[in-house]
């Protein structure tokens, strides 16, 4: 329990710093998307199944507050999560080039799935512009922010998992 509260807090505080103090920090109206690095992080560290239900979360905030057609977050980022999952045997706590190659992979899935689904069906055609002057700003601002925020999800994992292998050690 003390851990799905913990990754819902850390999905709220992520939401609520991108769509305010990280407005504030645009760059040509490009803002780090904090959401996809918490739905990857923990579906890498953790596994599918966590990595599929936080990316649901991580999506179904964002459907609730954008305004657009709904669902559509909610199911990116849940696969998002979920396939990161994948590569969770394969993840060492400090090693940090996995989990940036795995983020800024799942960005730009997210994104040009959302060009195909919000813009393509709508005659939007213009690809190029679209990743020159929106995707490939938003990946680059999205991979120094990981850095950072990565650095603390990871601790706030290890803490709970520590918190869980004590609690665990009592009822043996």
């Amino acid at each position: 329990m003390r851990r799905k509260l913990t990754v819902f807090a850390v999905i709220v505080v992520c939401y609520l710093l991108q769509t305010t103090l990280f407005q504030r920090l645009a760059f040509a109206s490009i803002t780090p998307n904090l959401l996809i690095i918490v739905a990857s992080a923990f579906g890498f560290m953790r596994g599918r199944k966590e990595g599929l239900f936080t990316g649901f979360f991580c999506g179904l905030i964002l459907d609730i507050f954008s305004g657009s057609a709904p669902g559509i977050y909610a199911l990116l980022y849940m696969y998002a999560g979920y396939i990161n999952g994948f590569f969770r045997k394969r993840f060492y706590p400090e090693d940090i080039k996995l989990p940036l190659l795995l983020i800024a992979g799942s960005d730009l899935a997210v994104n040009l799935f959302i060009y195909f689904f919000m813009f393509l069906f709508r005659n939007r055609y213009n690809l190029n512009y679209y990743f020159l002057h929106l995707m490939l700003p938003e990946l680059v601002y999205t991979m120094v922010v990981t850095i950072f925020l990565y650095v603390i999800v990871l601790k706030i994992n290890q803490r709970l998992e520590a918190v869980e292998k004590r609690s665990a050690g009592k009822f043996v």
